[in-house]
């Protein structure tokens, strides 16, 4: 008997370019642009004033006024993605199967904002003024679990926290828990919702950011020579993951096999990829290899691109490493050219462009693409999207601390032998 194999039966997405999976793909397939003018936070007095922000989310189409105010935003846009993954993929969870399914999310931050808020409380209050639901309001963990107690997982639940690795390793680790038997059903992808001006003030401080601030629609540019940072960005998708035998048996609609999960680290920088790209190489063959994929079965890769100068340049040389003489054929696009980085939730929010590329046979392109870079001279699939079929895709995502962990989604071909 082979090991388990594991594959998509739902997905849900609140984004900056669509509050619906659906509309999601849609706005990314037009090359559309989420990216506008900054309004969760003053952004007037740093360098950086424009973000790729959620537009008309409402928790009250999720949840109740009371559990909205006791759930900081990451919490609540990880409980409405996964409110409609369940929704999406017809699951219903009872008291016969509810110890057999988890959750398992990413995030960076936690509830960053609300860390910000009561700080300021603290400080221009006391301390006995700040909120009795504060720690469960900012605890990273909490999102996965308000997802657990919201639609009754009762499973395996854990909270990945490897900056912009996170919710690619998230998706990961679940897939190695249907693996081993832990559980049937994994609700997994990420969530992020950071965007203040602590968080703002930090990244920009260390130049990280874009400051093309008079054209919000064309600052996030990956692999154009004139990049200059990346937009910051929230939103959150979740997918329902399954054992094949358990969505087969209850006549689930699967959309893709998650086939295949690296992840190394390149034990090199606080917050600098390492030059060579041994590592990220290293993450990338760990995917393939796992997915018994072979380097010319690549039909396209899902970029972390996040339109920074060594970032983008450091990822295009790795493939470069990996692929050889195959990587100019490969298209490479980068979703975050649209709406910006989501940091833990960027992974989870390019699987759905990762997924429907294989149902639907589009790729989404890289806009904002006018530039060459002689040092990122791959196909980039600029400005307009492509039609082509895709069986197998590679997802990358990359972050501090030399985090790197990738993915591999595959065309669902049938029952195992």
């Amino acid at each position: 008997m082979g090991r388990r194999r594991a594959v998509v039966t739902g997905l849900g997405a609140v984004t900056p370019l669509g509050l619906t999976a659906e509309e999601f793909w849609k706005n990314l397939v037009a090359g559309v642009s989420g990216i506008g003018p900054m309004t969760l936070c003053d952004p007037t007095d740093f360098t950086c004033r424009i973000a790729g922000e959620l537009k008309g989310f409402d928790p009250g189409q999720f949840m109740t006024g009371k559990e909205a105010r006791r759930m900081a935003r990451f919490s609540q846009l990880g409980v409405a993605a996964a409110l409609m993954s369940v929704d999406d993929a017809a699951l219903e969870l009872s008291a016969e199967n509810a110890h057999r399914a988890g959750v398992m999310l990413g995030n960076g931050n936690g509830g960053f904002p609300t860390i910000e808020a009561t700080c300021r409380v603290l400080v221009e209050k006391g301390g006995m003024r700040i909120s009795p639901y504060f720690f469960p309001m900012i605890l990273p963990n909490m999102a996965a679990a308000n997802v657990s107690r919201t639609v009754g997982a009762r499973g395996y639940n854990s909270t990945v926290t490897t900056a912009c690795a996170a919710s690619n390793q998230a998706i990961g680790e679940a897939l190695e828990v249907i693996r081993r038997g832990a559980a049937d059903i994994m609700l997994t992808g990420g969530t992020e919702a950071g965007i203040s001006q602590l968080g703002l003030g930090g990244f920009a401080v260390m130049k990280a950011l874009s400051t093309r601030n008079d054209e919000p629609e064309r600052a996030s540019r990956p692999f154009d020579a004139e990049r200059d940072g990346f937009v910051p960005a929230e939103g959150a998708v979740v997918l329902v993951l399954e054992a094949e035998e358990h969505a087969l048996a209850r006549g689930a609609t699967i959309l893709c096999e998650v086939a295949g999960f690296g992840c190394s680290s390149d034990a090199y920088h606080q917050v600098q990829p390492e030059e060579s790209g041994q590592s990220t190489v290293a993450a990338m063959a760990m995917a393939l290899e796992d997915a018994g994929v072979a380097l010319d079965e690549v039909d396209y890769i899902n970029a972390h691109g996040t339109s920074t100068p060594l970032n983008d340049a450091v990822e295009s040389a790795a493939i470069k490493r990996l692929f050889g003489g195959l990587a100019g054929d490969i298209p490479v696009s980068s979703t975050k050219s649209m709406i910006g980085h989501s940091l833990g939730a960027a992974g989870a929010l390019e699987a759905v462009p990762c997924i429907r590329s294989i149902t639907d046979g589009v790729i989404h392109p890289t806009v904002n693409y006018e530039f060459p870079d002689p040092e990122c001279d791959l196909d980039y699939v600029p400005n307009k999207a492509r039609e082509k079929d895709v069986r197998v895709v590679l997802s990358n995502a990359f972050g501090f601390g030399g985090q790197n962990a990738c993915l591999v989604f595959k065309r669902y071909e049938g029952p195992s032998a």
